[in-house]
């Protein structure tokens, strides 16, 4: 086929099959991107570190300012979720007549799901929207460009102290989320009588594994990463002024969301097929 003839087959093709292709070639693209930064910043994090010139100031300073940003939301967030957990299964508990139950149904619930999910949702709004907005301001600005034509890496300098102090974080709010949620569950159930605490605890203690709360900081390392990466990269590439930045957090936050919610399908998959599960 002729270049004439692709030109013209081009010509007379749909509009959406034109917006399809093009939406479907732009999302290969930022694919790539995303893999190519995030080999990059842990590429970086992991020398820099070994040689000793990592920027440990501009670590401390992110992850105080996530810290900071993040931890009483998460905390919030926690909260209610512990109780809707508690309410839904003891409800649920009590119609089937498994109450004794209830404790280790609550407990795994929030350490494989619950608290990775609320830390991951957190670090992509909270955190990966600041670090978006301000690598976004930077690039607008030609921060950005300045620091390569300095012969800087922006990748180096910017991202890979962002990438571990999120990584840091999202293993110390996981902690926090999961004590929180579990606690309030505890407190739910128990204080209204429904199940003694003895019992609770016995039924947690019995169906938990140690396995559980690796698998939750895991998930928690793997979506504070991919938030990061995302919020990185649609910092470094925004355009356009301030509304091509408020964009850029817009997709960030977005484009997060749906990436972690597929890899937390696939690592909770891959955990119930290979790990086994039983009594205790």
């Amino acid at each position: 086929m002729t270049d004439a003839q692709v030109v013209r087959r081009r010509a007379t093709a749909p509009a959406w099959l034109l917006s399809m292709r093009a939406r479907s070639r732009a999302g290969i693209v930022t694919s790539g991107q995303l893999v190519v930064l995030g080999v990059g910043a842990a590429t970086h994090a992991a020398t820099d570190i070994v040689m000793r010139r990592f920027s440990w100031s501009e670590f401390l300073l992110q992850a105080w300012f996530m810290t900071r940003v993040s931890l009483l939301p998460t905390i919030l967030v926690a909260i209610p979720f512990g109780v809707i957990t508690s309410v839904q299964i003891g409800a649920v508990a009590n119609q089937i007549g498994a109450t004794s139950f209830s404790g280790a149904v609550n407990g795994i619930g929030v350490l494989r799901q619950g608290a990775p999910l609320v830390t991951s949702l957190m670090i992509a709004g909270a955190v990966g929207s600041a670090i978006c907005a301000d690598l976004g301001a930077r690039t607008v600005r030609e921060e950005i460009d300045a620091l390569k034509v300095m012969g800087i890496s922006p990748v180096q300098r910017l991202v890979a102290p962002r990438v571990v102090a999120a990584l840091v974080v999202a293993l110390l709010l996981t902690v926090i989320v999961a004590m929180t949620a579990m606690v309030t569950a505890f407190i739910m159930n128990v204080g209204g009588g429904t199940i003694s605490a003895g019992a609770y605890i016995d039924s947690f203690v019995s169906f938990s594994q140690p396995t559980d709360l690796y698998l939750a900081e895991f998930k928690a390392l793997v979506f504070g990463f991919i938030a990061t990466i995302v919020a990185a990269h649609k910092g470094l590439t925004a355009t356009g002024g301030p509304k091509g930045v408020a964009d850029a957090v817009n997709q960030a936050v977005v484009l997060s969301v749906i990436l972690l919610a597929a890899v937390n399908v696939a690592i909770t998959q891959a955990y119930v097929m290979l790990v086994p599960q039983g009594f205790v």
